[in-house]
């Protein structure tokens, strides 16, 4: 894990590389990867919060409230955007975890899901890819959608906008070129 401190991790800002690295992840590594992958990219959960997540906690439901564990706060995650996919992968889970290891019953390790976010990324040529680009293009894309960085700051629990706006990648040149194509 300490590697991805050393990369500068961004989300993923293209369409296309993510449904390329939704695919490589399904098809190279496994669906419980995938699984972690569309969940966090649709809740912005940290890769912490993802790894405590059990079965019993969101089988058969469409939004859950868990504690976060940096923050301390709690937090309402909406699942019925991913709810089907969820549903037939915890059919299939033979573990109290949502993300079992295979070595033991115990989720697997933030650098497992490293590894395998990497080996995805490396398949589909995506760069700077570590656990925190889930969370990243969760707040990229909301904020690319929705356009508020108050909700979104909000959601991510972070102190400041700015704080928020440098998390997600959106640079000077986007903003300058927002307002390039600005015109009342």
């Amino acid at each position: 894990m300490a590697k991805e401190h050393l990369i500068d991790v961004q989300p993923i800002r293209s369409l296309e590389k993510l449904k390329d690295m939704k695919w490589a992840l399904k098809r190279h590594c496994s669906e419980r990867d995938y699984i972690l992958f569309l969940i966090g990219i649709n809740t912005g959960l940290r890769i912490s919060d993802l790894l405590a997540l059990k079965v019993k906690d969101i089988k058969g439901k469409m939004k859950i409230i868990i504690k976060e564990g940096k923050t301390n706060k709690p937090r309402m995650i909406q699942l019925n955007n991913v709810f089907d996919e969820l549903a037939a992968y915890i059919n299939t889970v033979d573990s109290q975890w949502l993300f079992p290891s295979r070595k033991g019953d115990k989720p697997i390790s933030k650098i497992q899901a490293y590894r395998q976010l990497n080996k995805a990324a490396d398949m589909v040529d995506i760069d700077s890819v570590g656990t925190h680009t889930m969370r990243k293009t969760f707040g990229y894309w909301h904020y690319k959608k929705f356009n508020n960085i108050a909700k979104l700051q909000k959601i991510l629990n972070h102190s400041h906008p700015s704080i928020t706006l440098t998390y997600i990648g959106i640079t000077d040149e986007e903003i300058e070129e927002d307002l390039l194509n600005f015109s009342l």
